[in-house]
């Protein structure tokens, strides 16, 4: 084989992969349908926060290169699948990619080879969607190849926990199939972590991203009737978590972004539906998180109104619009809703964030201002999404008329109300 690794997907999750193989001394190589992509990568130019342009560097000094034919694969002894899995129109599964990965693989799949996913889906997928399209290619899973379900673990900006000291949890279709990814993952990662199966791997991660969705929707309908009763929720989380046992702070915000906690909890309750059940836990926090955007919008409309300002032809800045702080990812921002509804209101949207040169929503292009600190002279209001490091928040709500801060990081001012 003239490849270790072969990874589809060259995204937030499988760049990381590479980089680490790649630093292991494992030959690699990176496959995606994206030419614009694929050419950036093989130029330096990183497009991923957690892959700088020194670490791009070194991995293409140790042999790393990227193409869109998929040809390589039939030369590499491991492939791994890191696309995709988002939401269909109706809410339900998106595995298109998974299917035309699974599909580029068939077309070249030779025999002793380890094919794993990594893209986050429902239980099953590995062996009910990504088996049978494999084994078109004549060879038979588990005897003539191995599969494996390993779900990606990556936090995009988390300077803590990367991909080698992270947990790595690793299921297959058989015993020898695990043993096989087990190998191959303990060349990477400091613990590989194995289940009986691949529904457990499966579910493993689903579970992870909806303990989260469930709390954080905990903490954000507490807030809602919390400001009501007169209560500091965020004093209060923060007294809760002097617990040193059976507690997890949590914080309420603007609504849940990114790439798992907006979809992973679909991909479960769509499972569960399939049974004739409702997921109804999951559900509701989907719908608690949903709304947050919305309330946001009328804690700054009574907020104007008691500085007898209409948000109707209110000047309003969003301070980072991603997903979360000091990264460049915008999927699924709370900031677009948001923005969708002030803008249904009347308001006059600005928005600064030096992750993001340009911003629209539904095609209405929002300016961008370059100096925040300047720029908030001419704001009716500021609404602090994403307090990047960027930002000189003590400064800017010195110099902000009013300022409605989702992240609890801004102290207590006249001018500030916390959500």
């Amino acid at each position: 084989m003239s490849y270790d690794l072969a990874v589809i997907g060259l995204g937030y999750v499988g760049l990381p992969l590479l980089k680490e193989a790649a630093a292991a001394g494992l030959r690699v190589i990176g496959v995606d349908i994206d030419a614009s992509r694929v050419n950036m990568l093989n130029s330096g130019k990183s497009y991923v926060d957690d892959i700088s342009k020194d670490d791009l560097g070194e991995m293409l000094a140790a042999g790393f290169r990227a193409t869109t034919d998929p040809a390589s694969l039939a030369e590499s002894a491991v492939i791994t699948v890191c696309v995709p899995t988002p939401l269909s129109d109706d809410h339900g599964p998106d595995l298109s990619a998974v299917r035309s990965a699974a599909r580029m693989i068939a077309g070249c799949l030779m025999p002793g080879t380890l094919v794993v996913l990594e893209s986050t889906t429902y239980p099953g997928t590995t062996e009910e969607v990504v088996r049978p399209i494999l084994e078109e290619s004549g060879l038979t899973a588990g005897r003539d190849f191995s599969l494996a379900y390993s779900p990606e673990r990556i936090d995009p900006g988390n300077g803590q926990f990367g991909l080698r000291n992270t947990p790595k949890v690793v299921g297959g279709l058989t015993e020898s199939c695990r043993d096989h990814a087990a190998t191959f993952y303990g060349k990477l990662v400091s613990r590989v972590v194995p289940t009986s199966g691949l529904r457990e791997a499966e579910m493993a991660k689903l579970l992870e991203n909806t303990y989260r969705n469930v709390n954080i929707a905990l903490v954000n309908e507490m807030v809602i009737f919390c400001e009501e009763l007169g209560i500091d929720l965020w004093e209060t989380i923060e007294a809760a978590a002097t617990k040193p046992f059976g507690f997890h702070k949590f914080l309420p915000g603007p609504g849940v972004g990114g790439h798992c906690i907006p979809i992973d909890p679909s991909y479960l309750s769509h499972t569960v539906r399939k049974l004739g059940y409702s997921f109804r836990l999951a559900e509701t926090a989907d719908e608690i998180n949903g709304r947050m955007p919305k309330y946001v919008a009328s804690r700054l409309q009574r907020a104007l109104n008691r500085e007898r300002k209409s948000v109707n032809g209110a000047r309003v800045m969003l301070l980072g619009v991603t997903y979360k702080p000091d990264i460049a990812d915008d999927r699924e921002t709370p900031a677009l809703p948001l923005a969708r509804e002030l803008l249904s209101l009347g308001a006059e949207l600005c928005f600064a964030d030096p992750y993001i040169r340009s911003w629209s929503v539904d095609g209405v292009s929002i300016p961008a201002v370059e100096a925040p600190l300047y720029a908030v002279h001419d704001c009716d209001a500021v609404v602090l999404l994403q307090a990047h490091s960027a930002f000189d928040l003590a400064a800017i709500t010195r110099h902000a008329r009013l300022v409605l801060d989702t992240s609890g990081l801004v102290g207590r001012h006249e001018n500030v109300e916390r959500l």
